[in-house]
């Protein structure tokens, strides 16, 4: 394992800040959503610290608090490439490289050596570790759109997030019709 992490903590945001999510479900439906990919595997835990909290989601804010709760724990951030290229325009982005240590996918436009120039100039971007893993073409906006469009997203989330979204309707989905 590239990280070898003992556990996996799935943090929906609350209020992003810096965008609005289009269609959104809202916190309680992302994190039913997280809890059902996870689900029956305790590597993997889902928290509501981002939604339980007042104002703004900023991750700098819920590292904080881990840090605060396990300060012997190391944490670690995973981002996709174009988060990770991005981080200059985060909230504190050099407390996060500091508080924890990036992990960072690459997505298509996004290669480690791209987002290694984005970040050059933050203190701690030397630290950002980039995991090796094959280039996969889905993203979270993606999904949002072929649910709109009425396509299909099997094999591109867990199984038990289809009927998640299938049944509540979310992202514009036709829920199934009610029994007669």
């Amino acid at each position: 394992m590239q990280l070898d992490l003992e556990r996996v903590l799935f943090v929906p945001t609350g209020h992003a800040p810096h965008r609005d999510l289009e269609a959104d479900p809202g916190g309680e439906a992302r994190l039913r959503m997280c809890e059902a990919a996870i689900e029956g595997d305790d590597r993997f835990a889902a928290s509501r610290a981002e939604l339980d909290r007042e104002g703004p989601s900023y991750t700098v804010e819920t590292l904080r608090a881990m840090h605060e709760e396990s300060p012997d724990d190391e944490l670690f951030l995973m981002l996709g490439g174009d988060q990770a290229a991005a981080l200059p325009d985060w909230h504190e982005p050099e407390a996060v490289l500091d508080l924890a240590t990036v992990a960072a996918v690459e997505r298509v436009g996004y290669t480690r050596n791209a987002i290694g120039i984005k970040i050059s100039g933050l203190k701690g971007a030397e630290r950002v570790r980039y995991l090796d893993m094959p280039l996969m073409q889905v993203s979270s906006s993606s999904i949002r759109r072929r649910v709109a469009k009425g396509l299909p997203i099997r094999y591109l989330v867990p199984d038990r997030v289809v009927e998640y979204i299938e049944s509540n309707g979310i992202y514009g989905a036709s829920a199934p019709a009610p029994a007669a």
